[in-house]
């Protein structure tokens, strides 16, 4: 078996790990010119890609990117190669977050954690709760596993409405107004598109319970941020807990701040340190899949922008 020429690109602190990644996979490392796959190492120089993809030509013919969201590349994926991307590396750490902002909000840990006084009592049970997930991926795969304890009633709303193990109720897009009425937690986990922009507005957050929470972990832009302000303003839901905001970073001085029951983490659900091994993993595995001309895992779709 000849092993497959590789370059890891650009220069940073990932490219150490991503290169081993690669060696461990029985890869080759050279330069791009000479490459016929690519990983990515720099998730935050989206703009450099098209570059480096020139320069390896026609004769590129696979790219691996470093994250589950696409949407900084879009501009640079064709379909002249394969690419493929972080779909369900980071499921474990994020749904682990998660049970956290859900537990914190459920339990009023962030009113508590900021009283300078004995607070009254508050909070509701996440035993046998109702939770509705936008989004049909390994993170949602993931909530379910680690929310099982508790003996939820999961609802999943998806693009396609295939079956997901330990979900009930599998819906299609348009039946996301019902699953919205009927949830004590919505969870965002989906892929950021056209369709999924704005995909919770004001209509959407009227349909939620007085006593229902929002967990964002996808993409800030999901949510219209101005008709969340006014909802929570209001005392229309629970709450929401955000790991992700638009904008992003959330500005200081911005009203969400000072919203007492909006829990906010500064996209962290997945943080280099817990996320950089398991990239590594997921290289060297299909690095060994595409020397062995098997399919790879994470593939990308051009058409759908995930």
């Amino acid at each position: 078996m000849t092993s497959p020429r590789i370059a890891v690109e650009p220069a940073g602190s990932r490219l150490d790990a991503l290169t081993e990644a690669v060696l461990a996979g029985g890869g080759d490392i050279v330069p791009v010119e000479d490459a016929e796959a690519l990983v990515w190492a720099d998730p935050g120089s989206p703009e450099l890609l098209p570059g480096v993809v020139a320069r390896g030509r026609s004769n590129l013919r696979w790219v691996q990117l470093p994250y589950a969201g696409v949407e900084p590349y879009l501009d640079v994926i064709d379909d002249e190669r394969l690419w493929t991307c972080g779909k369900g590396v980071y499921a474990t750490p994020v749904a682990e977050h998660v049970l956290a902002l859900t537990l914190a909000g459920f339990r009023g840990l962030n009113r508590y954690a900021c009283a300078s006084h004995w607070d009254r009592p508050r909070g509701q049970n996440l035993f046998g709760a109702r939770v509705t997930i936008l989004g049909g991926g390994e993170i949602t795969s993931e909530v379910v596993r680690v929310f099982a304890p508790f003996g939820c009633h999961f609802t999943v709303v998806r693009r396609n409405p295939e079956p997901i193990s330990g979900v009930t109720n599998v819906l299609g897009s348009e039946h996301l107004h019902d699953a919205l009425s009927e949830a004590d937690l919505v969870v965002l986990a989906l892929a950021l598109t056209p369709e999924t922009t704005g995909i919770i507005g004001r209509e959407e957050l009227a349909l939620l319970g007085t006593d229902t929470w929002i967990v964002n972990v996808a993409r800030g832009r999901h949510i219209v941020t101005d008709d969340l302000v006014a909802a929570l303003q209001a005392g229309q839901l629970g709450g929401a807990a955000l790991d992700v905001t638009d904008p992003e970073p959330l500005p200081e001085g911005h009203p969400l701040w000072d919203i007492e029951n909006c829990l906010i983490t500064p996209h962290v659900a997945n943080t280099p340190e817990m996320g950089l091994p398991l990239l590594a993993a997921r290289v060297t595995e299909n690095v060994r899949r595409y020397a062995a001309g098997q399919e790879l895992i994470g593939p990308v779709d051009p058409e759908a922008g995930y």
